[in-house]
């Protein structure tokens, strides 16, 4: 049974991948445009206006329709991809820092879905520029997470 899984795994690595690759950049473009539609929330927009429920629309659907569905494509294929043999060698560092990147990347992603419900609450508390210095923390993530991958040190 496992000699199948791996089988399969094996023959299907390109395509898995391709499709963790797409996940990725999917994951990644959300994660880069959700806070900067906060910083503009938190500095233009009156709670409770019509502006606000426009917003509030955007970063949901955003939040829900694309940024959820691609983070839980990257991890479902990111796994496949651990498991395929041959592909991760554990005894170098860079899957390890891969890794603690990845799981920093998804608590950044849990920080924004929480702060998307302070806006639907009309509690928001941070400022444009909490927001925008927010906004660095998925490219740092994504150049480390590049660089141990391309490098494999």
């Amino acid at each position: 049974m496992l000699e199948t899984i791996t089988d399969f795994l094996a023959d299907w690595y390109p395509v898995t991948k391709s499709l963790h690759v797409v996940s990725v950049i999917s994951w990644m473009a959300g994660m880069f445009y959700l806070p900067r539609l906060f910083v503009y929330h938190a500095e233009q927009v009156e709670p409770g206006s019509k502006t606000d429920a426009m917003f509030q629309t955007m970063e949901r659907r955003l939040l829900r329709g694309i940024i959820n569905p691609a983070m839980i494509a990257t991890f479902v294929f990111g796994l496949a991809l651990v498991f395929t043999p041959g592909v991760v060698d554990w005894s170098f560092a860079w899957p390890w820092v891969k890794a603690g990147a990845v799981l920093v990347m998804g608590w950044f992603h849990g920080w924004l879905s929480a702060r998307r419900k302070d806006f639907v609450r009309g509690t928001n508390t941070r400022s444009g520029r909490t927001y925008r210095i927010m906004n660095e923390v998925p490219t740092v993530l994504m150049l480390i997470i590049v660089f141990s991958v391309i490098l494999r040190y």
